[in-house]
């Protein structure tokens, strides 16, 4: 015990004795104020009829001297992976207007739509999610939603619904046209702003064999390999992806509408960008190899053809054999 006691006497000198304020000192320094400046450089659109030229932005971040900042922020998502933590950020009159790269250039509506989506929304929409858009009991709150998800449900015709109590909204011929979709989302927008903005893909680069493989992982377990659709669970189904177009393709990926998951942060926007060139150039359209289709939906009607004209004309064929013995 004497020699356990003896041992211990450095330390306890490191304690209490004259080491204590070169530690503490050390550790004033190592938790100082951390003062951090980026700037986010002037850019330019990459998309057709996009925002133009933008203004650098300059964000700073003080942190106090006891270890951990006064209002911590959350952090961010990986860059490219469809959030405006993105390689081109577009600003104007001080607002983020579009961001993005080169594979998916996201763009908000512009503020001028909103006075008409307001009455667009009144008209179309304020019956079931109320009149300022936070939901009722036959219809969810969309305040704090991206514009990307509204324009979903209204260019694919899910929204305006025609039976609120239905299990999944079906697909149909749009009501309303693309620039009153945008409309209705920059009015929910201006409500509380948020992310994704209305993403346009650049398919020039876009790689069909990733494509192909990201699809066969993430995608065909519910819409089939043939990306025919196929019915899930409780009366739901995963949609056919035959009539989607490539800004859907991109927002249903983004927003995870419905029982579908949302790839935001885990997919980047090149990948979404292979996933949507292989959906609307393989899928869409098929080359049929075989020569049938046979309506794509895979192996069932493959097999209902081997069945009917194989057994049955073998049978046929037997049967005349028998006759002519």
């Amino acid at each position: 015990m004497t020699r356990l006691l003896r041992g211990l006497h450095p330390l306890r000198r490191v304690l209490t004795g004259r080491f204590v304020v070169p530690v503490a000192l050390s550790a004033l320094v190592g938790t100082g104020a951390l003062t951090f400046v980026l700037l986010d450089g002037q850019a330019q659109g990459g998309a057709s009829g996009g925002p133009g030229g933008a203004n650098g932005i300059l964000v700073a971040l003080d942190q106090a001297g006891t270890g951990a900042p006064q209002n911590p922020t959350p952090p961010k998502q990986p860059k490219n992976t469809g959030t405006s933590n993105a390689s081109v950020r577009i600003y104007r009159h001080g607002r983020l207007v579009a961001y993005g790269n080169s594979a998916i250039l996201y763009e908000y509506p512009p503020q001028s739509y909103i006075p008409a989506g307001q009455a667009l929304f009144e008209t179309f929409c304020s019956s079931c999610h109320g009149t300022d858009a936070s939901g009722t009991s036959r219809a969810p709150n969309l305040v704090g939603l991206g514009p990307a998800t509204v324009d979903f449900w209204v260019t694919t015709g899910r929204m305006p619904a025609e039976n609120p109590n239905a299990v999944q909204a079906p697909r149909k011929p749009a009501k309303l046209t693309d620039k009153q979709a945008l409309e209705i989302a920059a009015w929910v927008n201006s409500l509380d702003p948020s992310e994704p903005a209305i993403p346009h893909v650049n398919l020039k680069h876009a790689n069909l064999s990733d494509g192909f493989n990201l699809f066969s992982l993430n995608c065909a377990a519910c819409h089939t390999i043939t990306g025919a659709g196929d019915a899930l669970a409780y009366g739901t189904y995963a949609p056919s992806l035959r009539s989607a177009t490539p800004t859907q393709v991109a927002e249903a990926i983004r927003t995870g509408p419905g029982n579908m998951p949302r790839f935001t942060g885990n997919l980047t926007d090149k990948q979404v960008r292979d996933l949507v060139a292989y959906v609307t150039e393989k899928i869409q359209h098929p080359s049929n190899p075989g020569g049938f289709a046979l309506g794509g939906v895979g192996p069932v009607a493959e097999g209902f053809v081997a069945l009917l004209f194989g057994v049955g004309v073998l049978t046929l064929v037997a049967y005349w054999i028998g006759e002519r013995a």
